[in-house]
């Protein structure tokens, strides 16, 4: 089976903001298109972007995207807290044997996001 999930665009509203945080937080370099009234980011891999574009509006409702952090969970925690963004829920182990810990962040645009990371 291919990967499950083709796309994830996460909306904002002040687009170099979202950049920024973006890349500090996950110590990213993301490559930016500009589209006149639309301006992307993009994320590694070609799994998605920030979006900038007319009536896509940040959400704490909806759909929960969660970012793989691998063994760095405790310090995205701590750099999404440096850089102005709000943790929801403190890492949290999973019951399943396992599956690691989670967290869900509100970003610099106010979209509520998941982190998941194995210690």
């Amino acid at each position: 089976m291919k990967k499950f999930f083709e796309w994830v665009e996460i909306p904002a509203t002040d687009f170099q903001r979202a950049v920024n945080f973006y890349n500090a937080v996950f110590q990213l370099d993301l490559k930016t298109m500009d589209c006149g009234s639309e301006k992307m980011a993009f994320f590694p891999n070609g799994e998605g972007a920030i979006s900038l574009a007319p009536n896509f509006l940040p959400s704490r409702n909806g759909v929960l995207v969660s970012i793989g952090t691998g063994d760095f969970l405790d310090e995205t925690i701590e750099r999404i807290k440096d850089l102005g963004g709000e943790i929801i829920r403190p890492k949290t182990k999973i019951e399943a044997e396992g599956r690691g810990y989670f967290a869900t962040f509100i970003d610099s645009e106010g979209n509520q996001l998941g982190l998941y990371g194995n210690k």
